[in-house]
């Protein structure tokens, strides 16, 4: 039986991706010294972008079935280094462009020390969208989660940035279990059921509140858009925070073309106030593409529908601003405890009634309402 030659070995390893960066291992410059003895035993040594890498034992096995799948490889033998600063900034630049790249004084072009933010750029193939409420409780985050991941289960590339700065909670509903990665300045976002999320709790201690001012915000979204490396995802979530202030602001000058969907509750009282999310995105010229109703109804061990916080505050919402009803979800507690343990329902049981209502309400967005259907919310502001 003949051998493979190293450059067969190094073609085997062409298709093997950094489960981060999702690129060739052989183009990031990350295969070295690939040797291959008579008796059918290949050594080759792997360079990790940092010491500790948290996949580093995902690597170890993309290569080795790889390589196994060759003819006449008996065995493998795989040695980790680590690459130094040089080959780190080689790879941000080749993965995530000129981090020097300067950007002049539009917001949504960066910090005039940084990168472009990509999303806001008109050859961007990313959807933004703002995941909004006037007021908190009304599962916006939940419904950030569940959307993502279902979006993700059909095949769309899905980032999620966590803005709600002071309240976040992305990370723990969607389970992430490890801290992003830095690579020369860039940050690799954790990766959870498919989704990609950045989020302010990654960077502050356990039970440590965040107070900030203004500016600060400002500055951590700009560095969320700009330093994670995103990898061009079909959609970009962004779990806002209730009310209208610094980060509803910020992220409208920094996602100009982003697009809103409002989630509210169908009580009266919960609507009126959703209301104001809406002239908050009239009043900086976002469209607003949809309602999203939470907690519409319970059922109970009666099977009886039993509607706790009233009906129709979503459908009026809808009317007033003259946009779709998108979905109704009702309140089930399987959805609740799958947020508390970072096991999101859209995730585990996709094909339950609130599963197929997330499903359903990504393929809408995904499929019915592309670009071309944009329009702005019809609202007059007083």
């Amino acid at each position: 039986m003949s051998m493979p030659t190293v450059e067969q070995l190094i073609d085997a390893l062409r298709p093997v991706q950094d489960p981060e960066l999702h690129r060739s291992i052989v183009d990031l410059g990350m295969v070295r010294d690939v040797q291959i003895q008579p008796s059918g035993a290949v050594s080759l040594t792997v360079v990790l972008t940092i010491s500790g890498c948290p996949l580093r034992n995902e690597i170890q096995t993309r290569v080795n079935t790889a390589l196994r799948s060759l003819d006449g490889v008996k065995d493998v033998a795989l040695n980790f280094g680590v690459m130094n600063d040089e080959e780190r900034a080689k790879v941000r630049e080749l993965v995530h462009g000129n981090p020097a790249a300067t950007a002049g004084s539009n917001p949504a072009q960066g910090h005039s020390e940084g990168r472009k933010i990509s999303f806001a750029q008109p050859g961007s193939k990313t959807r933004p969208i703002l995941i909004s409420s006037g007021k908190g409780g009304v599962g916006k985050s939940t419904v950030t989660t569940n959307l993502a991941v279902a979006m993700a289960a059909a095949g769309y590339k899905v980032g999620v940035v966590d803005a709600d700065i002071y309240g976040y909670s992305i990370p723990r509903m969607l389970g992430t279990d490890r801290d992003p990665v830095a690579i020369d300045n860039m940050l690799l976002p954790p990766e959870a059921w498919g989704v990609r999320c950045i989020s302010i709790g990654y960077f502050v201690p356990e039970g440590q509140a965040v107070v900030w001012r203004g500016p600060m915000l400002h500055k951590a979204l700009e560095q969320f858009l700009t330093d994670v490396y995103w990898d061009e995802p079909d959609f970009l979530l962004v779990d806002m925070p209730p009310g209208t202030g610094d980060i509803a602001l910020s992220l409208s000058q920094y996602l100009p073309r982003a697009e809103v969907l409002v989630v509210t509750t169908p009580q009266v009282a919960a609507q009126k106030v959703a209301r104001l999310s809406a002239a908050m995105a009239a009043k900086v010229n976002l469209p607003v593409r949809g309602i999203i109703e939470n907690m519409s109804w319970f059922i109970g061990e009666d099977n009886q529908r039993y509607e706790l916080f009233g009906s129709g505050g979503g459908q009026l919402l809808a009317e007033e601003l003259n946009v779709p009803l998108l979905a109704q979800i009702p309140l089930v507690e399987n959805l609740r405890e799958g947020g508390d343990i970072g096991r999101p329902i859209a995730a585990v049981a996709p094909d339950s009634e609130v599963g197929l209502i997330f499903a359903q309400l990504a393929k809408r967005i995904a499929e019915d309402m592309k670009p071309k259907k944009v329009f702005s919310a019809a609202l007059k502001v007083n």
